[in-house]
């Protein structure tokens, strides 16, 4: 028997993002749904799963994985039948490895900074180098398209849909066409389709038993 895959989650979270990967990958997997509003992500139990209280993260069998590029990872090489994760010895693997870890290294960086309104640092320092430079290297990716890794819809494009689709709500990024446009196409897929479905049923649930 394979080995119990739990997601633990909080709606309208950057788990969202997981569960919509796992819809795609047609993953058995069981929800451990915390309400984020009213802290449950920081009481104890939760803490002994990830100490940082943050979502999302999953339990594989003995095996739990925190910090979202590597749950990405973890999932997509988990379940390769999808062929949403280029294999080793593929041309695209490295891409693929780039822009996932492009992701949590320079872009969120990059985007919180700016949100802040953080003074920038030296450009020679600064581990993004500089936001404008930054953001032009991934439009230009992005605009190959139709996705990240050219025709390849990928592990990728979940991310960075889902991430694009809530920065875009909350201004965070400008809604460029290209944007706009492809998070139109990763949102559009079945799976996240019924991932946002299922968040709202549990936000709701939520709220009607505040």
């Amino acid at each position: 028997m394979a080995p119990q895959l739990t997601l633990y989650h909080c709606p309208h979270s950057r788990s969202t993002g997981v569960l919509t990967l796992l819809e795609e990958l047609h993953a058995p997997y069981a929800l451990h749904v915390m309400n984020m509003r009213k802290g449950e992500n920081r009481e104890a139990a939760y803490l002994a799963v990830n100490p940082m209280g943050k979502v999302p993260a999953i339990r594989h069998g003995d095996a739990v994985v925190t910090e979202q590029v590597a749950i990405y990872l973890y999932l997509a090489d988990l379940f390769p039948d999808a062929k949403l994760a280029p294999p080793l010895g593929d041309p695209l693997r490295g891409p693929y490895l780039r822009w996932m870890a492009f992701y949590g290294s320079c872009f969120e960086p990059a985007i919180v900074d700016q949100w802040m309104k953080n003074k920038p640092a030296d450009k020679q320092a600064c581990h993004y180098g500089d936001f404008d430079t930054m953001f032009a290297t991934l439009i230009e990716q992005l605009s190959k398209g139709p996705y990240l890794l050219g025709e390849q819809f990928s592990a990728l494009d979940i991310l960075w849909g889902t991430a694009f689709g809530w920065m875009m709500m909350f201004g965070l990024v400008p809604k460029l066409p290209v944007i706009e446009q492809y998070v139109a196409r990763v949102q559009g897929r079945p799976s996240a389709v019924a991932a946002n479905e299922k968040d709202a049923a549990l936000a709701a649930e939520q709220a009607a038993a505040a």
